[in-house]
């Protein structure tokens, strides 16, 4: 062990990252930065190359920043024979939601079964990808063991009563086995106050041995590291971190609806609650809910909760409120045109931002992709506007094929739906030019104008 902290301390540890997209890319530099020899791993050949030639495609991410990392030793690799070179083995493969909502583990399985032939004694290998409690322990430790089986390779396991932690493992304090811990990412796409090194690092090992290492990785980078007692509770802290938000923005989705209904603002009671020093925490109303977080991980808490005889009230209700918000945005739209003498089969509808939040270039579960497809399924006819997407064409629940069409175009549309209030956006010269205007994101907030529907 203390051989292996002292490759960390002198920066000799070499760390791999497997998943080089929104989570694993910025950590990959981070360790960058300070100086570790980092190997990126991806199945994409496309963005393994575009970071071989210096090229970024996460907005922000710029091409310096790729070429200081070179600098440090970086390269991107498909190849995961390179994985017995690494000291420590970070993986942070997506983890989405199946059509019924249950989870869609593949990512990890076929990731840990990719590598688990190339591990070697006195790794490190953390789970940072968001899942259900259980996870490390039933997937990446089952499987490692089973590769490692015919190698004696095993994971090291917390020393049973009576035991030293030698006794246990076959050693003599020597570490013989792999290290496995879960550390969840808590990446926060956009965010440009709080610096990435700032937000407190939760870990949990599967013996105390693998706490250590990777809260003395991650401290190598990470201001402040949180060690908990099992990776099922670092998996259920981030679980819960993000179910809180859920449930939360359901309540304020639905307390939106019912003050639209009041003639309230509720915006402005929103803030004037928020005034408040205690007891209240600011949660916001939109179209519905993006990214991967709140989405998606709720629900794998519920389907874990499922096997234990539970059922969440809590995260059920608050996924179908949030689902439900792309159609409460599609009814609003009809009720507007309506008003107009004008309907939504055959309307054109202009989407101003697809991105599931401002001023990133992230689609991942985006409410407008629901909404583009509520809307044409209704006869509109539909087109959008997003600086960072200059065209949206498939993913796993979508296939749109759509091109951005210029703002300048914006009065050729009967109505138009802010969905991102992208900060590029002139939002005064767009309700100028705009026939309609549906407002989910209260960006028309200092506009007074009768052009103007809040949703």
């Amino acid at each position: 062990m203390t051989h292996w902290l002292e490759a960390v301390e002198n920066r000799t540890a070499q760390v791999g990252i497997i998943g080089l997209g929104y989570v694993g890319l910025p950590l990959t530099l981070l360790f960058s930065e300070e100086k570790f020899r980092v190997t990126g791993f991806d199945i994409d050949q496309t963005k393994v190359d575009s970071l071989n030639q210096n090229r970024s495609y996460i907005h922000r991410i710029e091409p310096e920043h790729i070429r200081a990392a070179k600098k440090s030793g970086f390269h991107a690799t498909s190849n995961f024979a390179e994985i017995a070179q690494m000291d420590a083995v970070l993986i942070c493969v997506p983890t989405p939601l199946n059509h019924d909502h249950t989870p869609d583990m593949s990512y990890v399985t076929s990731t840990i079964e990719a590598i688990a032939p190339h591990l070697r004694e006195g790794q490190l290998v953390v789970l940072e990808s968001t899942t259900y409690p259980g996870t490390t322990e039933e997937i990446i430790v089952e499987s490692i063991n089973r590769h490692g089986a015919a190698r004696s390779v095993q994971v090291l396991r917390a020393a049973a009563d009576g035991e030293t932690p030698g006794e246990r493992n076959g050693e003599a304090g020597n570490l013989s086995g792999i290290m496995v811990a879960f550390s969840p990412e808590r990446e926060d796409p956009g965010n440009m106050i709080t610096p990435r090194r700032e937000i407190p690092k939760v870990i949990g090992g599967v013996e105390a041995r693998a706490t250590a290492a990777a809260a003395a990785l991650y401290g190598s980078i990470f201001t402040r590291t949180v060690p908990v007692s099992t990776p099922a509770a670092a998996e259920m802290t981030k679980l819960l971190e993000n179910i809180y938000r859920s449930v939360n923005i359901a309540l304020v989705n639905e307390m939106k609806q019912l003050c639209l209904k009041m003639g309230i603002d509720i915006w402005e009671v929103i803030e004037a609650a928020s005034t408040k020093p205690f007891g209240f925490q600011a949660f916001y109303p939109g179209p519905g809910v993006g990214g991967h977080c709140i989405p998606v991980d709720p629900f794998y808490l519920n389907w874990k909760a499922s096997q234990f005889g539970i059922q969440a009230k809590f995260i059920e209700l608050a996924g179908e409120i949030n689902e439900s918000m792309p159609a409460f945005v599609v009814q609003t739209t009809a009720r507007a045109l309506q008003r107009r003498d004008k309907t939504l089969r055959g309307a054109k509808v202009l989407v101003l931002g697809v991105a599931y939040k401002r001023d990133v270039d992230d689609l991942r579960e985006s409410p407008a992709l629901g909404i583009i497809e509520l809307l044409r399924n209704a006869g509109a006819e539909v087109a959008y506007n997003d600086p960072f997407f200059e065209t949206v064409g498939s993913g796993r629940h979508y296939h749109l094929d759509m091109h951005s069409t210029p703002l300048e175009r914006i009065g050729e549309f009967d109505c138009v739906v802010v969905h991102t209030d992208h900060s590029l956006y002139d939002f005064t010269e767009i309700v100028d030019q705009a026939q309609l205007v549906i407002d989910t994101r209260n960006a028309t907030r200092a506009i007074d104008s009768n052009k103007i529907v809040h949703c």
